[in-house]
Order: structure tokens, then C-alpha cells, then sequence
């Protein structure tokens, strides 16, 4: 029996949200604690960042309007939640520096990130930029203290989701125990309320007689969690989720009856989270709706919903296609640059990643002003 597996059982039943924050997150034996270098061409999946600087300097670009928009605030925090390697950090702050030396004064580089491994690759990453950056913690920044942008990419898809499971048009969540030498899935009461309200929030139907027996998917909390403390802890400015997902209609149609779990290893996509435990990530799509109402709950504005595609063509995509044609650069680089802006705007793969801003704190006119990355879509 492996380590984790004497965790698991030990724990006893597992709703399935705490069994994934286990296997994903056990400071020992987790997949973000444990895997070495889970992110790019030799981890398990790769991101936007890992295709080059195209993606972090096209952020850099929407960071300096916002500032512009508030006023040219010194210090300007761009808190990055989720930093992975460091690169998209790393690409970000050399493009402000170099292009925009003003703003690059401004800024203060926080990141919260929850991964003992990936926060050391970023210092060691970041080397050159440490009186620029700090790791910190949600507990160190004080409540209404934080003037800037605050953001992600692929943050909340990783988030622990509960299942829930429909049975004889009864809702019921889905537990994890370990019995006979293996996990097994026990289908019992929901262990919260918030289950039952999240469903109400996005103002989905759930359960109701269109959808059949057996229909299976994600609640995902810990967004709605997350979402109320960063909002508790920003004063001014903006919120930038970038991931993959769904509003909740598309999300919860009857017709997705298995949900959107999916897990990864070795480049290699399927649905079985019960396999290679700590060595895979677990991910599920974003309800972008749950945040949208939460937001709203919370009295932040709703500023913009596009998709990464749009969003990034809109920052200079086309002009760096453009400027690819003049280039100097050898043949196999250029070929090789212009696959990877492809695939940033691929609308069948990451161009299709949902784009959400959010702001609190802004004055009438600052609201009114219009977001260079959301203006094609």
C-alpha cells in the first residue's frame, strides 16, 4: 500500500472534494508537492505561458492600461495567484521593464502560491527579480489593502470540486473510502448546504425530471471561496480569470451527464481519478456563472466576459503575425513562434479559454472606460 493510499485510508469516507485535495495538494504525497515539474513539454499538461513570452508580454500591455485607467497608482499590485513555473512572471516583468519603465516602477509582484515545488521553481526562476517579487500568503495581505490587478490562469480548474450523483431523482454526493484493497465510491447525503445553493446561485434547475438517472458532475466551492477573499482583500482595481469552461447552462445541460473531470498524465487525457494517485493532475472545467453571481453578491462589477482568442488579438496578436514576416530570425524560429501564437488563439483549443473581468473600487468614469482585451469580443 502506497503512502497516500494508508492516508486515504485512514481518513475514513472522503467526500470527494477532500479525497482530491489529498491526491492533489497532501504536502507529501500531493501531486503539486510532490510531481517534479508537472508543467510544460516533459510534465503533464502545459499552459498558455509555456508556448513563450507572446502570452505574459500581451498581459504586460493590458496591466499598463489598467494602471493608466486608476490613475497611475504607485505602488500598483499585480497579485498572480497560481504562478506555476514562474514564466508567465518572468515574460510579463522583462517585457514591462523594457517597454514600459514607468509602470515597471509601479508595480509590486505578489504571488500566492499553494505548491511548495512550483514556489521554488519560481525563485529559482526569478533570481534577477526578487526585489521586484514576494511569495506570500492570503493571511499577510490586510483586508481592503490591494490597489492593482489580481489574476489567474488555470488557477480555478484545479480547484477540488464535490460530485454529485443523481439517484431516483434524488441528489447525492459522492464519497471515497478505501475498502478491499481499493477505493470505492459510497453515494450519500450532501455533506453541505452550499451544494444545494450553489445550483439556486447559477440559477440551474437542478435536479429536475430533464435530466436522466445516473447524471453525474462538479460543484466547485472553493471557487466561490476563493472569489469572497480576494474580494475582501481588494480595494481597487481589477480580477482576471483565465481557464477553461462553461457558463452554467452549457455546464449542467442534461446532455453532460459524466460532468467535465479530467485528469492528466504524461500528456495523456482520461477520466479516471482513482488511477496513479499523486502522480496525475485532476482538473474540471470553470462554471464562469458561479463566479459572475458571486461576484455580484460580493458588489463587484462585471466589466467583461470574451475568450482568450479575442482577448489577445485584441492586445496585438495580429501586429506581433505581422511583425513576424519582417523578422530577421532564422527560418525554423519564425516557424516556430508563429505555431505557438497559433495555438495561443486556437479557437479549438486555447483561443476557446474563457476570459473573465471583474472590478471593485472603480470611480463612474473609470468603469466607463473601455479594456483594451475586451474590445473584439
Amino acid at each position: 500500500m502506497s503512502s497516500l493510499q494508508q492516508v486515504i485510508k485512514n481518513s475514513g469516507y472522503l467526500n470527494f472534494a477532500d479525497y482530491l485535495n489529498l491526491v492533489l495538494y497532501h504536502p507529501q504525497y500531493g501531486y503539486y508537492s510532490a510531481k517534479n515539474n508537472p508543467i510544460g513539454a516533459q510534465g503533464d499538461f502545459f499552459t498558455s505561458s509555456s508556448l513563450g513570452a507572446d502570452f505574459g508580454e500581451l498581459l504586460g500591455v493590458q496591466f499598463e492600461q489598467m494602471w493608466q485607467i486608476l490613475g497611475c497608482p504607485h505602488p500598483f499590485i499585480l497579485l498572480e495567484m497560481g504562478a506555476g513555473t514562474g514564466d508567465l512572471a518572468q515574460d510579463l516583468l522583462n517585457y514591462v521593464e523594457r517597454e514600459y519603465p514607468d509602470f515597471f516602477s509601479a508595480i509590486a509582484y505578489l504571488i500566492i502560491e499553494a505548491s511548495p515545488q512550483l514556489k521554488a521553481q519560481q525563485q529559482k526562476l526569478l533570481t534577477d527579480k526578487l526585489n521586484k517579487v514576494n511569495w506570500i500568503d492570503w493571511e499577510q495581505i490586510p483586508d481592503n489593502s490591494l490597489i492593482g490587478c489580481c489574476f489567474s490562469n488555470e488557477l480555478v480548474d484545479a480547484f477540488p470540486v464535490h460530485q454529485v450523483i443523481l439517484q431516483q431523482g434524488q441528489l447525492r454526493e459522492v464519497y471515497v473510502t478505501w475498502q478491499e484493497n481499493q477505493l470505492i465510491e459510497v453515494y450519500q447525503e450532501l455533506s453541505s448546504l452550499e451544494i444545494e445553493n450553489y445550483f439556486k446561485l447559477c440559477q440551474v434547475d437542478f435536479p429536475s425530471s430533464i435530466y436522466p438517472e445516473g447524471y453525474r458532475t462538479e460543484v466547485n466551492l472553493q471557487a466561490l471561496h476563493w472569489l469572497k477573499t480576494l474580494a475582501s482583500k481588494l480595494q481597487t482595481g481589477y480580477i482576471l480569470t483565465i481557464d477553461y469552461g462553461y457558463d452554467a447552462q452549457r455546464y449542467y445541460h442534461p446532455q453532460r451527464a459524466q460532468g467535465t473531470l479530467q485528469c492528466y498524465y504524461q500528456h495523456h487525457r482520461h477520466n479516471n481519478p482513482y488511477l496513479y494517485l499523486g502522480e496525475q493532475d485532476i482538473t474540471s472545467q470553470v462554471n464562469f456563472t458561479s463566479l459572475e453571481r458571486q461576484g455580484e453578491l460580493l458588489g463587484l462589477d462585471h466589466l467583461g466576459f470574451t475568450k482568450q482568442g479575442l482577448f489577445l488579438m485584441a492586445l496585438g496578436v495580429g501586429d506581433r503575425f505581422q511583425a513576424l514576416h519582417q523578422s530577421q530570425a532564422h527560418l525554423q524560429e519564425i516557424l516556430q513562434r508563429r505555431d505557438a501564437l497559433h495555438q495561443l488563439i486556437n479557437p479549438s483549443g486555447l483561443g476557446n479559454f474563457g476570459v473573465l473581468l471583474q472590478a471593485k473600487g472603480l470611480t463612474p468614469p473609470q468603469k466607463l472606460q473601455p479594456i483594451k482585451g475586451f474590445t473584439m469580443g
